[in-house]
């Protein structure tokens, strides 16, 4: 009897996995992805281009300045700039760096990014479906996890992945009656900019809900009162949230960087040539590996969708079914990728709403991160709905595949990925892989022994060999650094400290003058000064300024992980060389008489 009873349990354990085989792979993942940041916390190799190199620096410096509700302050970097050009302290992502460790605060953000981006998945999936979603339950949870995961731009990873937070809002606002229950979505609308970002994002929702104002009127015939009562909600919601940038944007009269900035020369072929790579592969602020499998599953499913209205005689359908509209929509996003860069095209833009001058309207482009998958679920539902048991397994294949795929390729925010790549080198190897983690990056450690040696007081400072952000969470005010946005005024001085070097230095001069982000200290031999190597190894050891331009800035300190060799032409002293504290960083000190 008792082994009669064992073998029910059994029976039964499997058939719970058999039936449940989609929560269990889905709770497997996320917890792998939580049990490595519990492991390595700030051990972990975490992406740093356009992200520790810049975001993580700001909000450090913020909060060490007691920034985040100030008004009219300067944030030492750049020599001083306005702090509202850091970003606005409602925003949730930005908010966590208020309340938690930085590194904690990071890893909060992420974790936050996946349970976002499963849960809008799974509401709209639901709202979309009806009753109907019961049955496509396992898909539309792991296509949700696999969204989730998408390993995105981290600072606005939680904006990318809540894009069907608003759709279920909309779709739930445009199909209720009952007005207390209208009240509460439009409050969730007003604050739905909390999640999001207007830059990246909500410029772009507001103009698709313009465009689907204009569809519901022509096809309903009279005035959709919902909707445009959600576009006025939403649009006084990004104001209000994002205010700093909106009072930047619209009352500063200050000559910024984004006007100049060259936003590409290419020919209409060559645009469009732009547009298909976009749809093919997207840019990595947005990489979500679709190319992979993705890309090739929906594409065949488009066209058996398509042979099949035609083979049943319902060609007319084609232009009604929805997995075609969603795709036509990424042709659409990926199209005004393409031609953002034909400065024909830009400049028609530019002259029929002047204030998107500068403006990158091309990320229309990161919408297609939802689409993809959004793609893959409307297709698969189809398999679902023969009812035949190998089509049904096939479409759990694919998804599994799909989701392993997000998680465990290389792609450029993958930092799970990286963080167990740089750990398992290091123990098969017996040696250090060449990119540094968290820790090391920042090297609060040394930076703290340093800054005390020389009895640092917030003198102006610069780095070479290094990012400057490296200087700014370590507490040190800088006359460089990294920002998209900041007076054209301020690049014109900086360029004068720096033309030496781009004499030398083509590819860096056309990298600062026409774009310009990126104030640093470049190399006068065209070499990368700046990569976070655990050994840098430079042929040219000088450094090529305008001393006397940088000295008008008040700059007192370089902080270099290079020994110049021309420091006495220079008129510059060395201070000290430090080293240590687990730190892969030897840094020289200068003083600028």
């Amino acid at each position: 009897m008792k082994k009669k009873s064992e073998g029910v349990q059994v029976d039964k354990l499997f058939q719970s996995l058999r039936n449940n085989w989609y929560k269990w792979l889905v709770g497997i993942l996320f917890g792998l992805q939580v049990l490595v940041i519990l492991i390595f916390r700030d051990n972990g190799y975490i992406q740093i281009h356009d992200n520790l190199d810049l975001f993580m620096a700001h909000y450090r410096m913020i909060k060490l300045n007691h920034g985040f509700f100030a008004h009219n302050v300067n944030m030492p970097m750049l020599h001083g700039i306005d702090r509202d050009l850091l970003g606005s302290e409602f925003l949730l992502y930005n908010f966590l760096y208020i309340i938690l460790p930085d590194c904690a605060a990071y890893y909060v953000g992420y974790l936050l990014k996946i349970a976002i981006g499963f849960g809008g998945f799974i509401l709209l999936a639901k709202e979309v479906y009806g009753e109907k979603y019961a049955d496509y339950r396992p898909i539309a949870v792991v296509i949700a996890a696999a969204y989730g995961m998408i390993p995105v731009f981290p600072t606005y990873g939680i904006a990318f992945t809540s894009v069907p937070v608003i759709v279920w809002l909309l779709i739930r606002l445009y199909r209720t009656e009952e007005f207390k229950k209208r009240l509460i979505l439009y409050a969730c609308v007003f604050c739905y900019p909390l999640i999001s970002y207007f830059s990246y994002h909500g410029f772009f929702i507001l103009c698709y809900m313009v465009c689907a104002f204009i569809i519901l009127f022509v096809r309903d015939k009279r005035f959709p009162k919902t909707m445009f009562a959600s576009l006025c909600i939403l649009s006084l919601g990004y104001i209000a949230w994002e205010y700093r940038l909106f009072s930047a944007m619209l009352f500063d009269d200050t000559v910024t960087i984004r006007s100049t900035m060259d936003h590409g020369q290419l020919t209409l072929a060559e645009a469009l040539r732009a547009a298909w790579e976009e749809f093919f592969k997207t840019s990595f602020h947005s990489q979500d590996d679709h190319v992979y499998f993705v890309f090739w599953i929906c594409m065949a499913g488009l066209i058996i969708i398509n042979i099949l209205h035609i083979k049943h005689k319902k060609a007319k359908l084609i232009l009604k079914d929805p997995a075609n509209l969603i795709f036509l929509w990424m042709v659409f996003n990926c199209l005004i990728f393409g031609l953002y860069e034909n400065e024909a095209f830009r400049t028609f833009v530019e002259k029929l709403v002047p204030k998107l001058k500068g403006f990158e309207f091309a990320r229309t482009a990161f919408f297609n991160t939802f689409l993809w998958f959004a793609l893959l679920l409307v297709i698969l539902t189809r398999l679902y709905d023969t009812g035949k048991n190998k089509k049904i397994f096939c479409a759990n294949a694919i998804v599994t595949i799909a989701v392993l795929i997000v998680m465990f390729v290389p792609a450029t925010y993958n930092d799970l990925y990286y963080t167990c790549y740089n750990y398992a080198y290091k123990i098969l190897k017996h040696s250090e892989t060449s990119t540094v983690n968290y820790r090391e990056f920042y090297s609060t450690d040394l930076f703290g022994h340093i800054t005390e040696d020389i009895g640092y007081n917030g003198e102006w400072s610069a780095a070479y060999g290094l990012h400057p952000a490296v200087l700014q969470y370590n507490g040190i005010a800088t006359v460089d650094g990294y920002l998209g946005m900041y007076s054209q005024e301020y690049k014109e001085k900086w360029r004068k400290v720096i033309a030496p070097a781009l004499e030398g230095s083509p590819s860096f001069r056309d990298y600062f003058d026409g774009w310009g982000a990126r104030v640093y200290l470049y190399s006068g031999s065209d070499e990368n000064t700046y990569a976070p190597l655990r050994v840098m190894n430079l042929a040219d050891n000088r450094l090529m300024v305008d001393i006397d331009e940088l000295k008008n800035l008040d700059c007192r300190y370089i902080f270099s992980r290079i020994e110049f060799e021309n420091a006495d032409e220079l008129g510059i002293t060395e201070t000290g060389e430090y080293s240590g504290y687990d730190s892969p960083y030897t840094i020289y000190v200068y003083k600028v008489q």
